[in-house]
């Protein structure tokens, strides 16, 4: 089930909340602490059917209660009294508010500042207090932090368990709580409707990740980060295995210590994971074997779990050479298309490391400048290239511009790259962030300069990354989705 969190700050507002979350989820969550006048509690829980759960938290666990203990603890026993489904009740007040009625407990355990790990002492503590449901909740900014919460929703105990992680990972913790069990996930409404920066939205929990599909029998294919071209690649992964009508979906994950990462990744079965931008290079570690080329090119974005250990793969430098061989040859059928272009490859980090080493291994003049002149010297000593300082950009003559990194934006201000760099007769590949466009191929565009739509390679990538995880095409239904 999917709880929707509502928390209107007016009595008026509030009615309207409960009747749009009930329309979406299955329990609503009815925060009293963000009212501005007391609520008439019986005449709120009368304008839904579906179960309510009352909480009323203070700020120091996220809420906005204004006033004392006391009239809190007030507002609680009469909430209860007026006979809703749940009432949440914090670890320590728990005590000094006896059960009454029907009203299940769900007593909450809540940290601001970092994960807790002592969790089996707290959910004995819970029990004792006549908990029907425990719920724990803190920040989840990596899978690291949101472990001891996978791991305590994945056992078999004698009361449920829910979890609410602060942060966009919590994404993680939900889609598995889903799969071992947990009663409810929470969700926002809409956007602006969130109880905290970066919660998912209903809608996203059904058209990105299918939620409703997900059970105990699910695999998980890990993709790792929770940026735009992230989401882009579960939509279109998530509506393949669906059309295909197999039992796997999509995991979004930020990983925290790669030396945990690979016995976490073995503990949820997950067989496979799909890499974005920067973090293909800080993954490298965790495969037991890579392709000498990708090895060379030092950085990943897809690592598949073989018998014989995590096989490692780069799939967007061999998508973008195939993009840029197409747009340079343009139907010439020449064996080394690239043979004698000036490329410059623009960027630092794994993406233009990885695109510079192709490049070089067909024929191309490679050229390597990044804002980080120390990196990108670095990376044009190990694979042979030219290295061209930032301050020399603007006078170098290039047949090819490749964008290479996320970071770098159009721009007149110190840290941008201005766009007279680009002069109109450059071929340009923007291969930052498939298929988002940089700002920089936007520029390179209207002044003139024949620019590779970053789609192109996003589609030519993800069509391999699923044959490889699959053995199956991928269908073009999906594709369209994004």
């Amino acid at each position: 089930m999917i709880c929707i969190t509502v928390t209107p700050t007016s009595r008026t507002l509030a009615k309207v909340d409960l009747l749009n979350a009930a329309r979406q989820g299955d329990i609503i969550e009815l925060c009293l602490d963000h009212l501005s006048k007391e609520p008439d509690i019986p005449d709120l829980l009368s304008a839904v059917s579906k179960p309510v759960i009352i909480s009323c938290r203070r700020p120091q666990d996220g809420g906005q209660w204004k006033g004392t203990e006391d009239q809190r603890l007030l507002l609680l026993r009469q909430a209860i009294v007026a006979g809703p489904a749940y009432v949440e009740l914090d670890l320590d007040i728990a005590p000094r508010i006896p059960r009454f009625g029907s009203v299940q407990r769900v007593i909450c355990f809540t940290r601001m500042d970092r994960p807790e790990h002592d969790i089996d002492a707290i959910f004995d503590e819970a029990a004792t207090h006549h908990a029907d449901v425990v719920k724990f909740t803190w920040p989840t900014p990596t899978l690291d932090a949101a472990w001891p919460l996978l791991a305590a929703v994945s056992q078999k105990r004698r009361l449920p368990i829910v979890g609410m992680g602060l942060g966009r990972p919590e994404l993680t913790f939900s889609l598995l709580g889903r799969k071992f069990g947990s009663p409810w996930i929470y969700a926002a409404l809409e956007q602006g409707m969130q109880t905290h920066p970066g919660q998912a939205t209903v809608f996203e929990l059904d058209e990105v990740y299918h939620w409703r599909e997900i059970d105990k029998k699910t695999s998980f294919v890990a993709i790792a980060g929770f940026g735009e071209s992230q989401t882009a690649l579960t939509r279109v992964f998530n509506a393949a295995f669906s059309q295909l009508g197999m039992g796997v979906r999509c995991l979004p994950i930020q990983p925290g210590e790669i030396k945990s990462l690979k016995k976490m990744l073995e503990a949820l079965k997950i067989k496979a994971v799909l890499v974005k931008g920067g973090l293909g290079r800080d993954v490298l570690p965790l495969a037991d074997q890579v392709d000498e080329h990708d090895k060379e090119a030092g950085c990943l974005d897809l690592l598949l779990r073989k018998d014989s250990g995590w096989k490692g793969y780069n799939t967007q430098w061999r998508a973008g050479l195939k993009a840029l061989e197409a747009a340079v040859a343009d139907g010439s059928g020449a064996a080394r298309p690239l043979e004698r272009y000036n490329v410059l490859v623009l960027g630092n980090g794994g993406v233009a490391r990885s695109m510079a080493y192709a490049i070089g291994q067909r024929k191309g003049l490679v050229s390597v400048c990044g804002p980080n002149d120390a990196e990108a010297r670095e990376t044009a000593s190990q694979i042979g290239c030219r290295f061209v300082a930032m301050q020399n950009l603007y006078d170098t003559l290039t047949d090819i511009i490749v964008i290479a990194d996320p970071q770098l934006v159009a721009g007149q201000k110190q840290g941008c790259i201005n766009p007279s760099l680009f002069r109109g007769k450059e071929i340009v590949l923007d291969i930052s962030d498939p298929p988002s466009e940089s700002t920089l191929a936007v520029e390179a565009r209207e002044r003139g300069a024949k620019v590779i739509p970053p789609q192109r390679i996003f589609e030519e990538q993800v069509r391999a990354q699923f044959k490889a995880l699959t053995g199956s095409e991928l269908p073009e239904e999906a594709l369209q989705q994004v």
